[in-house]
């Protein structure tokens, strides 16, 4: 998986961190406290969408009176304390930036999340230590499934798209890599089980734990 490559590119939750299931929680609270109806529906609509696109898609869709940042600051203040204490990394995680670090493979972070939440994360878990770059979806043109975020992190960190790796947990992610001309590794992620045989079809790997790549145990779907 890695050869050729010398450069990675993680997105965040449900990537680098177990933190879909508390996103899930957040919504449903969010949308009891205004009794609006909470469908499967809406997750997929929103997936991959900038934290700013996800804020502007609820005013629309539900005639919300917040503006976007007073939206996007009330899903921080319900979700910061989590992310600084409850949110774990994903199996494997910390030994394999590890030993990237330690074979000069340049890395970066690219989250459809806020920056604020990003830090919390990143600071309680020492992620920081190990990126060259750090990008979110709201500081670029589009959200994923379009590249520009995976595209802007490649350029920070110096490395063509040809020869950047992608670790991703969701299908609109995984287009997003594919778009930028990159190479996908899927994870599994309890949240998108039911987007397992989609993740398959489109990555070229896929990995239930970061030790698969270093011990070769990865599935190789395609090339």
């Amino acid at each position: 998986m890695l050869t050729g490559m010398k450069g990675i590119i993680f997105d965040l939750d449900g990537t680098m961190i177990d933190s879909m299931w508390m996103w899930r929680d957040i919504d449903l609270a969010f949308m009891g406290e205004r009794n609006l109806p909470f469908t499967d529906d809406l997750e997929r609509a929103i997936e991959g969408m900038s934290f700013r696109e996800t804020a502007q898609y609820f005013i629309q869709t539900y005639q919300l009176k917040e503006t976007a940042e007073e939206l996007m600051q009330i899903w921080i203040e319900m979700a910061i304390h989590k992310y600084q204490y409850e949110v774990l990394p994903k199996p494997g995680l910390l030994a394999f930036l590890q030993e990237m670090k330690r074979r000069g493979i340049r890395m970066g972070i690219a989250t459809s999340n806020a920056r604020t939440l990003l830090d919390a994360a990143a600071n309680a878990h020492g992620l920081y230590d190990y990126m060259d770059a750090v990008l979110t979806a709201n500081e670029v043109a589009r959200g994923k499934p379009a590249p520009d975020v995976f595209l802007a992190v490649s350029e920070k960190i110096g490395i063509p798209p040809a020869q950047c790796l992608v670790f991703e947990d969701i299908v609109q992610g995984i287009r997003a890599g594919l778009a930028a001309g990159m190479k996908v590794c899927a994870i599994s992620d309890d949240y998108s089980v039911a987007q397992d045989e989609e993740k398959r079809a489109l990555a070229h790997y896929y990995i239930d734990s970061y030790t698969q790549v270093l011990d070769g145990s990865f599935e190789h779907l395609r090339t």
